[in-house]
C-alpha cells in the first residue's frame, strides 16, 4: 500500500505521539491506551488532532495531551455542568487537577527532549500541544544500555 501524503503526514505524527506515550508512561504516569472508551479513559491521552487538516484543507496536524480525571470526579463535573450548578467543588477540584498536570506534562516532556507547551485552546485550557520530539539520535533516559552491565559469561572479569 503507498501513503497518500495526508497519510504520510498523519503517519509522522503518530510516531511523535507514541514517542509522548512512551516518555509520559517512562515517568510513572498512566497513560491512555489509543481506542480506550473515554467513559474508562484515566491519565494521559495523546491524539493526533487532524481537524483543520481534513475539514478546512489547512494547517498542520497536532499532538495534543489531555488529562483524563477519574470517572467520579468526571462524572460530577458532567452533572454540575448539565444542572447550570456554577463553578462547584468538583469542577474547581477537576480545573486545579487538569491545570496541575498540564505543567508536570509540559516539564516531563520539556526534560526529555520534547518542545511542548500549554495548546491556547479556549474550548479545552488545560490541553498541552506537543510541537516536536527530541533530536532522533537522542537515546531516551528510559531506555535500556547498549552495552550490558553484566559480563558476558567465559570473560575474564566473569
Amino acid at each position: 500500500m503507498v501513503e497518500t501524503g495526508v497519510e504520510s503526514v498523519r503517519a509522522d505524527y503518530e510516531r511523535l505521539a507514541q514517542r509522548v506515550r512512551n516518555e509520559l508512561a517512562a515517568a510513572g504516569l498512566p497513560v491512555v491506551a489509543p481506542g480506550l472508551a473515554v467513559e474508562v479513559a484515566v491519565g494521559a491521552e495523546v491524539i493526533v488532532d487532524m481537524a483543520d487538516l481534513l475539514f478546512f484543507d489547512e494547517g498542520d496536524p497536532e499532538v495534543v495531551v489531555t488529562w483524563r480525571v477519574g470517572p467520579q470526579l468526571r462524572s460530577n463535573v458532567i452533572a454540575d455542568a448539565m444542572h447550570q450548578r456554577g463553578v462547584t467543588e468538583a469542577i474547581r477540584h477537576c480545573g486545579e487537577v487538569e491545570a496541575a498536570m498540564a505543567d508536570a506534562m509540559i516539564a516531563i516532556l520539556s526534560a526529555a527532549g520534547f518542545t511542548a507547551r500549554n495548546h491556547g485552546n479556549d474550548l479545552s485550557p488545560f490541553d498541552v500541544q506537543v510541537l516536536a520530539g527530541p533530536q532522533p539520535d537522542r537515546r531516551p533516559g528510559w531506555a535500556l544500555p547498549d552495552v550490558s552491565p553484566v559480563p558476558a559469561v567465559g570473560s575474564e572479569a566473569g
